[in-house]
């Protein structure tokens, strides 16, 4: 892996965060790329709702002066899909990520595969909307956060991941993408091959579908940008090279 900034006008990279997780699980990844050069950027993710958190990431993209590629995890994944229509976004990079499809919701997706444990280990609670009846949110329960969201980071870290993870809300998992922008921008995808939150083989149909530029990693959880923030970071260079 070359240390050089790639050459023309690299584009910033946009990180965005799924459910359960905050903008710093990308710090491996961030400092792997900043050492190639790479303007880097990791926004929070609000996590309440697919049309708000897309509509807030296309924001962030578009104040940003020069070419963007985003790159999402797990949810976030679905977000860029969405996102990635503003107009000076040039790449999508879903690492462990939901790639849908206009008009698809996650649910959709998921359904056409076995369901992962995640499923099953979802705790609910309910937080306030103003004007409104209160919504719900789910989170993945604490004792079973390291089997299946992180099972190659070490035990330490699991244990604080699981107290630090951000709820999403369900009813995230039944909106519709209003756009699809793989259709018209080239994309790139990670699929973890021993994930347990997110079927890899919902990874690999969505990235295939997308005509991703596709990597598998054997082993790697579904918290691979924290477990292996290199391999990330490559893929991701692979991207900014192929466009700059």
């Amino acid at each position: 892996m070359a240390s050089s900034t790639p050459p023309g006008n690299p584009p910033t990279v946009v990180l965005v965060h799924g459910a359960f997780a905050d903008a710093a699980s990308w710090s491996g990844v961030i400092a792997e790329l900043r050492e190639h050069g790479i303007a880097v950027l990791a926004p929070p993710n609000p996590l309440r709702g697919l049309a708000a958190d897309a509509a807030y990431i296309a924001s962030v993209a578009a104040q940003i002066d020069g070419p963007v590629i985003l790159v999402g995890h797990s949810y976030g994944g679905a977000l860029i899909t969405v996102a990635g229509t503003a107009e000076n976004v040039v790449g999508l990079v879903y690492v462990a990520a939901y790639v849908l499809e206009e008009g698809e919701s996650l649910g959709e997706l998921q359904g056409r595969f076995p369901l992962s444990p995640l499923v099953s280990n979802l705790k609910q609670a309910t937080y306030p909307v103003a004007g409104a009846a209160p919504a719900t949110e789910v989170t993945i329960v604490p004792e079973a956060f390291p089997e299946i969201f992180a099972a190659d980071v070490p035990a330490a870290t699991t244990q604080v991941l699981a107290l630090a993870q951000r709820p999403l809300a369900a009813a995230a998992f039944e909106e519709k993408a209003a756009a699809a922008a793989w259709h018209t921008t080239p994309a790139w995808a990670l699929v973890a091959g021993a994930d347990r939150a997110i079927n890899p083989e919902v990874e690999r149909f969505g990235a295939e579908r997308a005509g991703a530029t596709v990597v598998e990693l054997d082993g790697a959880s579904h918290a691979v940008a924290v477990s292996r923030p290199k391999d990330v970071a490559g893929l991701i260079l692979d991207a900014v090279r192929a466009i700059a």
